[in-house]
Order: structure tokens, then C-alpha cells, then sequence
């Protein structure tokens, strides 16, 4: 059974290594107390995702072989070489990989592809590429420059305000007008950095201002200084956010690789699903086109790697681009494992990732994966595979675990993650005699 083409692009035809170091990416642009940079180090085992077949994961956090050796069972990766529990804060390109020699000869020795997450300082060129672009204002500025070539495109309007007292007073001006206001950090990650207020919101805080300090104290927004204000793009349902992702290849060309559809929960990434007929062809058609376009300038401006465009869909069903991602992304782990399903199985896998789903108590890795492997069954019944991808995050104060759910029909998809989430929140917590079962 064939590849996908850009999976042939992305690491030669060959099996890779794959390096966890979301931490150390998300901390080039947000503070450490951040909670998308503390949840870096549990995200980090997105990177069994990284390649659609790798041959060695190096990863911050501690994980437990049978969840490896399970991923193998599913996606037939033979056998795989495994480094974690490498650095307690998440942090693996730097002391991590330094302190240990021998690991970085054996990779070394290897010779085979090398795939982070992001480019940050000692992981090769690309750096200055990815700090321009991943800010919000200087990819809106490019979007403005390449919409008029593309029809079905539509870039929201964006200003940049200095200063608190204006900006408060700029947020009040709108919500007196009825208009609802996003509100964007020039960096953020996985929708941190990003807050939506509506006129009712506003005059529910008592007036911009105290809104404004009140989301800074929260850590939702960094500051109150040097935001950008966004138009908001009304609409909504369940075409409201597509992505396109592609990627860039050492020669500069850029390979499109897909439009997925993703969940987003208020600002929040919360998963993506790919696959036949996840997204409407009319959609892709414009996304498609604009994403490669956006592409060749990144390619220009000398990023190499992953990347994406995401947007919103406004009610006459033009796409608004909201930010590119110049690194790998979460509906790149969805792409990832739908190749390699397509490649091992057959063609025609739609997959959706969830990467933060609740849980009802909080559970060891051995506890969680056990959980796991019985409500897989379940799944199994509906014809979905259910794959865990994030197993590490069980035991902190709120609970989560990472899945992908795989299947050849839609209706299976919903139903294995409607059976998930009720078994995951059903979940007495084992320390707990009130609620242990």
C-alpha cells in the first residue's frame, strides 16, 4: 500500500528521530508560568506523532513501554527506541541533551532524520523565520498582502494598540457599538495569548479597563500592553475552523499536505479530525490555494519544516486566517497517524484528535493505560481504533488523557467519542473511598 506524498517529503521515505521539546519551543514565546508551557511537558508525547514512522522518541517526561508497544500493535511501527523521563521541566534541547553523551551519539550514529516540534536555539537553521512569523502581527501582514490574489479569501481587520488606557478605550468604543472584540498577544500558544469580548462581558466586568486587568491577572492575556485588536469574524457551526497544513522541504518547495477541521474550545485548541469528506471540498479549494502561497514566503523567508494556517469561516463561507503556526501543530498528529493507517491498512481513515479529555479521577500511567485498552474494546464495537497519545497528564489536579480516535466512518467517530468521554468522566478516583469502584 502506497505512502502519502508528503509523507515521503517529510523524512525522505525513512523512518525518523523525533524529539519532544514543545517546552522549549513554547517558552521562546510565552512565560513559564503559562499553563500551555507547563502542559509543553505532557504534550510532548505528541512526538510519537511526529513522522508517520519513527524509529526513536526522546521525550521529557517518563512513560511507561506499554503505551509504546501498543501504538506499535495498531500502527505496525516494529520495534521503536525509547528515551524519557530526560528533564523533570520539560526542557529537553540544551542541559537535557547535553548532560548525555552517549544519547547523543547513538543518535548520531544513526544518521537518520531528525524531527522536532519547533525550531528553538540548537536545532538547526530556520530560528529567525519562525520568531518573525509566529507573531500574530507579522503573519496578519502577509495575509493582507497575499488575499487579494485569492477570492475567497478574507483578512479580519487588526490594530496594534501601545498603551492600556487606550486600548481599554478602544475595547469600550467597539462594545458601545455592539461589536465584539479579539483580542491577541503578538505570540501565543494553542489559543493562550487570545481572549474574545463581548459587549455583555465587558459590561459585566464594569467597563473594559477592569476586564482587561483581570484577564492579565488570570494569565490569559500577558499584559495589557502591546495587544493587537482583531476584528471579529462572525459565524459559527461545525465548519468554523479549518486549518491548512503543509510543509517545506530543504530544496524551499512546499508540499500541501491537508485541511483538517478543528475543535476549538472558547481560544482553546482542544483536537482536529482529517479526512474524507472532514472538510468540505469548497472550503479546502480556498484554503488549499492560500496556504501553499503563505508557504512559499515562509519557504522564502528560510523556515524548512512544518507549518499551517488557521482560519475562521465567515457566514457567506469565506475563509478568515487568523495566525500561521511555523512548526508541527496538532492536526499534524492527526495527518500523521492517518497516513500511516492508510499506508498499513488500506486508504480512507478519517481520524480525530482529542488531546485534553477529562478525566473522573486521577490515575497513574499502568491505571490509565489499562483504562485505556478496555474502553478501546468499546470502541471497537462502533469500528473506531482508539489510539492513546497523550497518557502522562492523568495524575495531575485536573485530569486528562490524549487519544485519537480512527475509524472509515464518520457516524463511528462520534459514537467512540461519545462512549469515551462518559467512561472517562464515570472514573471513580482509586484514593478516594467515596467515589472508588
Amino acid at each position: 500500500m502506497g505512502t502519502a506524498a508528503w509523507a515521503e517529503a517529510w523524512t525522505g521515505g525513512r523512518r525518523a528521530v523525533h524529539i519532544g521539546n514543545v517546552a522549549d519551543f513554547n517558552a521562546q514565546f510565552v512565560p513559564a508560568s503559562d499553563d500551555s508551557t507547563r502542559h509543553g511537558h505532557h504534550y510532548s508525547c505528541l512526538a510519537a506523532f511526529y513522522s508517520p514512522h519513527p524509529a526513536v522518541l526522546v521525550l521529557p517526561h517518563q512513560v511507561e513501554p506499554e503505551w509504546v508497544r501498543r501504538l506499535d500493535r495498531i500502527l505496525d511501527w516494529s520495534e521503536v527506541e525509547v528515551h524519557s523521563g530526560l528533564a523533570e521541566d520539560g526542557r529537553l534541547i540544551g542541559p537535557a541533551l547535553a548532560a548525555r553523551p552517549e544519547l547523543r551519539r547513538r543518535l548520531d550514529a544513526l544518521a537518520l532524520p531528525v524531527r522536532h516540534w519547533g525550531a528553538t536555539e540548537g536545532t538547526g537553521t530556520g530560528v529567525a523565520a519562525v520568531r518573525r512569523y509566529e507573531a500574530k502581527d507579522a503573519s496578519h501582514a502577509l495575509f493582507t498582502r497575499l488575499a487579494p490574489g485569492h477570492p475567497g479569501i478574507r483578512v479580519p481587520a487588526q490594530l496594534a494598540v501601545d498603551s492600556p488606557r487606550a486600548l481599554a478605550g478602544v475595547v469600550d468604543e467597539r462594545a458601545r457599538a455592539g461589536r465584539t472584540t479579539v483580542l491577541k498577544a503578538r505570540h501565543g500558544v494553542g489559543g493562550f495569548g487570545t481572549a474574545v469580548l463581548t459587549p455583555g462581558r465587558i459590561a459585566a466586568a464594569g467597563g473594559a479597563r477592569n476586564l482587561l486587568r483581570r484577564l492579565a491577572d488570570d494569565q490569559v492575556l500577558p499584559s495589557r500592553e502591546g495587544l493587537l485588536v482583531e476584528e471579529y469574524v462572525e459565524g459559527g457551526g461545525r465548519l468554523r475552523h479549518p486549518s491548512f497544513d503543509g510543509l517545506i522541504t530543504e530544496d524551499g518547495t512546499v508540499h500541501p499536505v491537508g485541511v483538517a477541521l478543528m475543535r476549538v474550545e472558547d481560544t482553546a485548541y482542544a483536537g482536529a479530525t482529517v479526512g474524507p469528506g472532514s472538510v468540505p471540498a469548497r472550503l479546502a479549494g480556498a484554503a488549499v490555494p492560500f496556504g501553499v502561497a503563505v508557504g512559499r514566503e515562509l519557504a522564502a523567508a528560510g523556515h524548512r519544516g512544518w507549518y499551517d494556517v488557521d482560519f475562521v469561516t465567515d457566514p457567506a463561507g469565506r475563509l478568515a486566517p487568523t495566525e500561521t503556526n511555523v512548526r508541527l501543530t496538532g492536526p499534524a498528529v492527526a495527518f500523521m497517524i492517518q497516513a500511516r493507517l492508510d499506508a498499513v491498512r488500506g486508504p480512507g481513515h478519517l481520524v480525530r484528535t482529542i488531546d485534553r479529555l477529562p478525566l473522573g479521577a486521577r490515575l497513574g500511567q499502568q491505571a490509565l493505560l489499562a483504562h485505556l485498552e478496555a474502553l478501546a474494546r468499546r470502541c471497537a464495537r462502533f469500528g473506531a481504533t482508539l489510539l492513546p497519545t497523550i497518557p502522562t497528564a492523568g495524575f495531575e489536579a485536573q485530569p486528562t488523557v490524549g487519544v485519537a480516535l480512527a475509524a472509515t466512518d464518520p457516524d463511528a467517530l462520534d459514537a467512540a467519542e461519545a462512549v469515551a468521554r462518559a467512561a472517562n468522566l464515570a472514573l471513580g478516583d482509586p484514593f478516594d473511598p467515596l467515589t472508588a469502584r
